[in-house]
């Protein structure tokens, strides 16, 4: 069952899914319609899920459930997994690979293979100031409090 994310309960758990590049105004647009199918279907054992979702930066796909009604389930989660696997097909785009870093040059959201970001911190092209995508947050909270962060406040620490 859809709920608007602004109406999502604080602790509620989410996923964040970041695409190897920048989806076109279009292709978000289709990605928000599939997105609302899906949650409108999206159950844990046959009870339908409290469910929402955000897209970022036309970059970014987050999904929300407030565990409180019904928690997501190992097959629900399948099943999500599931989804966003057919969105990565349907656009030729990578989502699921977490071995990659976003980060803010200034009003440009750049991608890098995390081996790459290493380097470029090696190398003083990126900085503990460097405001980074932080996709490890599990809840609505967390988003909202350490999603975009300096470096220096997230795991992306380990590098400088």
């Amino acid at each position: 069952m859809y709920v608007p994310f602004e109406n999502m309960p604080p602790e509620s758990k989410i996923w964040i899914y970041q695409s190897n590049r920048k989806f076109t105004d279009d292709e978000f647009a289709a990605i928000e319609t599939d997105l609302r199918t899906f949650i409108d279907s999206w159950a844990a054992h046959g009870r339908d899920l409290e469910a929402s979702y955000l897209l970022k930066y036309n970059r970014f796909i987050i999904l929300a459930v407030n565990q409180e009604p019904q928690a997501a389930t190992g097959c629900s989660i399948d099943a999500s997994v599931q989804f966003i696997q057919q969105l990565e097909q349907k656009y030729s785009v990578d989502l699921l690979d977490k071995m990659n870093v976003t980060y803010r040059l200034g009003e440009h959201i750049a991608h890098k293979p995390l081996i790459d970001f290493k380097k470029m911190a090696k190398e003083k092209a990126v900085s503990e100031k460097t405001i980074v995508f932080n996709n490890l947050v599990n809840t609505i909270e967390e988003f909202e409090e350490s999603w975009e962060v300096p470096a220096a406040e997230s795991w992306h620490s380990r590098f400088f």
